[in-house]
């Protein structure tokens, strides 16, 4: 009986979570001109082409995309490698206080972004970094950082002390431990922060409309967002035509990198 109750409500929360979606595809595949004015339960034209190249030229989503597949890949990159090299400090060297320094580094997710914006933005001002790639890029590494050490230090945690003892006797350095030990034993954990990470910062709007101006530099979600301001010129389905590219490129990594994902959350259950 448990088992069937279970089962109806993982069918119920698919379903809950499949409604938007599918409220999505549908009209973001009906033309503008057959749009009621309301959401269409079932699609009674068909103008997707036409409203994806409304989309793109009308927010000039190209670049856009381009900026939030360079800030995406690089930042979250950068934030796994410093991640990691602090996952292994945190639990595998011998340091004091590791407890300390974890919730140090992890307490980062703790406190909600909007509390940075204010700061960030005058020192974005004052350094020259605000409306510039490399502003972007600095502050995805650091808000990306706390979540994939949590993820990597957990699986940190799991490897076998006698590996990393065996290691140390026959005269392995900690670089060298972490380099030809750490690295390869964690490549699936690494590869699962690398997709939370990217899929964050591919959704990020609040900093990408806060500390960038230029499209040139403005990442996806702000070139969307800046489609939707001009709501009542290019109509909801365009709208919703652009959403449906704009998430492509998360579902395809997602699905490429599924099987890291899912080994890798096997070993931190």
């Amino acid at each position: 009986m448990s088992r069937i109750v279970r089962n109806c409500v993982v069918v119920l929360v698919a379903l809950l979570w499949f409604v938007p979606t599918y409220l999505l595809l549908v009209n973001g595949v009906t033309s503008v001109s057959g749009y009621s004015g309301s959401p269409n339960w079932y699609p009674n034209s068909f103008g997707l082409f036409a409203n994806i190249e409304a989309a793109w030229k009308t927010a000039n989503l190209g670049p856009a995309m381009a900026n939030s597949l360079y800030y995406s890949a690089v930042s979250s990159a950068c934030a796994v490698l410093l991640a990691s090299l602090a996952a292994f400090a945190a639990a595998i060297m011998p340091v004091r206080r590791r407890a300390l320094w974890f919730w140090l580094i992890y307490g980062g997710t703790l406190l909600p972004l909007q509390v940075f914006l204010r700061p960030l933005f005058l020192a974005y001002a004052n350094t020259g970094l605000y409306d510039t790639q490399a502003g972007m890029v600095v502050i995805y590494v650091a808000i990306a950082i706390p979540f994939a050490f949590f993820v990597l230090r957990n699986f940190a945690v799991t490897l076998p002390p006698e590996v990393i003892e065996a290691a140390r006797l026959d005269g392995a350095s900690w670089w060298r431990l972490f380099r030809s030990v750490y690295v390869p034993l964690s490549k699936s954990a690494m590869v699962a922060a690398f997709v939370f990470q990217f899929v964050a910062v591919w959704n990020d709007l609040l900093f990408g409309i806060t500390l960038a101006t230029s499209r040139n530099i403005r990442p996806i979600m702000a070139a969307l967002a800046d489609l939707q301001g001009n709501y009542s010129n290019v109509g909801p389905p365009v709208v919703l035509a652009g959403a449906l590219v704009v998430s492509l490129p998360t579902v395809i990594i997602f699905f490429l990198s599924q099987r890291f994902f899912v080994s890798s959350l096997k070993l931190n259950v």
